[in-house]
């Protein structure tokens, strides 16, 4: 990804805020579950960029190279989540994003595959912290980067979390129908008899 080092002032969000100092409430707010302090986001806002995407641009790709490593915080605008399952060829959507929320975490700290699809819904403004800025970050600020990693590893472990529950009531479900097509497929000894005669 090409970035040009620019400041997050750069944003125009319309809020009375300068970009960065919006970003860094964003960051900090208890709905990006970073656990970050004020002053812990406005030091990680500086190792960000500013990086606008038109409505309809498909910025993060399913199976995408791990050569992407970023992480982004959502500023303005919406973003669709969605991925391709099994025996399906044409994407589900898994959830829709907006501001304050946190995209590409594990394309972060892994260099695996993307594992879903990100797509502007609307005209996007967002923050982007490269895995060359965090490891930055990690050698001039280690302890933001503590936190901040801690926070992110937070979010992934909740996702992973709320997967296992989907799972556990899909597995339910799955069990439900087996035994109710069982029963519908297996005749009662009494209908057996019936069909004896």
């Amino acid at each position: 990804m090409n970035l040009k080092p620019q400041n997050l002032d750069a944003i125009s969000v319309g809020r009375g805020l300068a970009g960065a100092e919006l970003a860094a409430q964003l960051l900090s707010s208890p709905d990006a579950l970073t656990g970050l302090s004020m002053e812990e986001a406005s030091v990680v806002v500086r190792y960000m960029a500013p990086r606008f995407f038109p409505a309809n641009t498909t910025f993060i790709r399913e199976g995408d190279a791990g050569g992407s490593g970023f992480m982004a915080l959502l500023i303005e605008g919406d973003v669709v989540v969605e991925r391709v399952t099994v025996r399906r060829t044409a994407p589900v959507t898994i959830r829709v994003l907006g501001p304050g929320s946190l995209i590409g975490e594990i394309g972060l700290v892994d260099k695996e595959a993307r594992s879903a699809s990100c797509t502007a819904a609307t005209d996007v403004w967002c923050a982007i912290l490269t895995r060359e800025g965090i490891e930055d970050m990690i050698a001039r600020d280690p302890r933001v980067a503590a936190r901040l990693l801690l926070g992110v590893s937070a979010n992934i472990a909740e996702r992973l979390r709320d997967t296992n529950r989907q799972l556990k009531l899909y597995a339910r479900l799955a069990t439900a129908m087996r035994e109710e097509l069982g029963s519908v497929s297996t005749p009662t000894a009494a209908q057996a008899r019936g069909l004896e005669s």
